[in-house]
Order: structure tokens, then C-alpha cells, then sequence
């Protein structure tokens, strides 16, 4: 649940009344995406219809009857987030913008490669080529739906693709179950095998983005004892 301080305001304007709601800005625009991924109850910052959220007026109860044949606030409010706009200030929309920028270059940072040479892009080099290809941000649209239009236009500026890399690892037998944990935080185990001197080995598909991230937990969880080899 938001805190009141972060929430923004859904209004829905209908036979002259105004119903408002206090919503989490990002919550609220995936429920408007996919009704299904998100629970009406998370979005709201307290169960309340509002006719003046500021004042802290409520509708009336017979007015949502009415109107939306439910005084529920829960169901009312879904109505207000499917039919209604999302009220934001300036400062609101700016944070929401930086903090949805910085969500994709994480994201292209992670999965993405330089196709010439294999290894991932540092986040500050997809920034700048974001800036450099004056690449505009949605803040009501998730990261997903903008990931490959930004891609897209930074292709002019750096050459990059997402790609998953397959990795062969090799660990001492007493380090394997700790690290067996942690692979699941990068990617997925293709195969594994025991070997007789009790080392471990494995091929693992991680983002081709978080090889070097890969590598250093792997040395850090095995104190340095890991044979890496990237697999073409």
C-alpha cells in the first residue's frame, strides 16, 4: 500500500459529480494495462472514495449507488482507475519519469550485449546513447512495453541486441550448494554433472548483460575457486 506523502490522485467526472481516489502512480497504470496483475487493495492508499480527496470529503454513498450500482470503494475504484485520469504535479511527473529511466537502462544494462564484442554495455553508456537519441519516457507505461522502442532507437548510437550467453562453470563439490542458490538470481542451469574428484560443473544461460556480474559472485561465493568459459 502507498503511503498518502506518494500517492496521486484518480479522478472520474460523470453526470456532474467527481469521485476521487489517493493511488500509487505506477500501480495504477498496470492496473489500467492488466486488471489481473494487480490487486485493487496494493494501489490504493486508503479504501476511501473521495467527492475532494485534499479536503478529505467523502462521496455519498447513495451518489455511488447511483452511478455505479455499488458503494463499495473497492469496486468504485476500479471503475475510477478504468474510466478516469491520473492526476499528477509537475515534481510527481518528473520522478516518475526519472525513476522509470533509470528502470529501462537498468533493464537494457542487464540483458543486453555489444554484438561486436560480446561483453554488456555499462549502464552510464546506455544513458548517454538514450540521451543522445533523445529517447522520451513514458511514465504511465511499463518498462516492458518501452524496453525495445528504446533499444530500438539507441541502435544508431551503440551497436546492441539482447542476448542470453551460455556460460560452463566449474566448482569445488563443498561450494556447489550455496552457489547452486544463487544461479537462480541469473539465469537457469541448462546442465549439470558430478565429477568424480567431486567438483561441480554446469552450463548455465544467463542475460548475455550479466556476465561480469555473473563471474564476480561466482569467484566471490567460491573464494576464487571457478573455472569460467564462455560457450559460442
Amino acid at each position: 500500500m502507498v503511503s498518502l506523502e506518494d500517492a496521486v490522485i484518480a479522478r472520474l467526472e460523470s453526470h456532474g459529480e467527481r469521485f476521487e481516489i489517493l493511488v500509487d502512480p505506477d500501480l495504477a497504470a498496470e492496473f489500467r494495462k492488466d486488471q489481473s496483475k494487480v490487486d485493487i487493495e496494493d494501489i490504493l492508499a486508503v479504501q476511501e472514495v473521495f467527492k475532494d480527496a485534499r479536503k478529505g470529503d467523502k462521496a455519498s454513498e447513495e451518489t455511488m449507488r447511483k452511478l455505479f450500482e455499488s458503494d463499495d470503494p473497492l469496486e468504485v475504484a476500479k471503475i475510477i482507475l478504468k474510466k478516469g485520469n491520473i492526476q499528477l504535479t509537475a515534481e510527481q511527473r518528473r520522478q516518475m519519469i526519472k525513476d522509470k529511466y533509470k528502470k529501462i537502462v537498468n533493464k537494457i544494462a542487464r540483458e543486453a550485449i555489444n554484438p561486436q564484442t560480446g561483453l554488456p554495455h555499462p549502464p552510464k553508456r546506455i544513458e548517454k546513447a538514450m540521451k543522445e537519441a533523445k529517447v522520451h519516457v513514458d511514465p504511465f507505461k511499463t518498462v516492458d512495453e518501452q524496453v525495445n522502442i528504446v533499444l530500438k532507437a539507441i541502435r544508431a548510437k551503440i551497436p546492441i541486441k539482447f542476448e542470453k550467453v551460455k556460460v560452463a562453470i566449474k566448482i569445488p563439490g563443498e561450494t556447489a550448494g550455496p552457489v547452486y542458490g544463487i544461479i537462480s538470481n541469473f539465469g537457469k542451469i541448462i546442465e549439470e554433472e558430478w565429477q568424480k574428484d567431486g567438483s561441480w560443473i554446469a552450463i548455465v544461460e544467463i542475460p548475455g548483460g550479466l556476465q561480469d556480474s555473473f563471474y564476480q559472485k561466482m569467484s566471490e561465493m567460491t573464494g576464487g575457486q571457478v573455472e569460467t568459459r564462455l560457450l559460442k
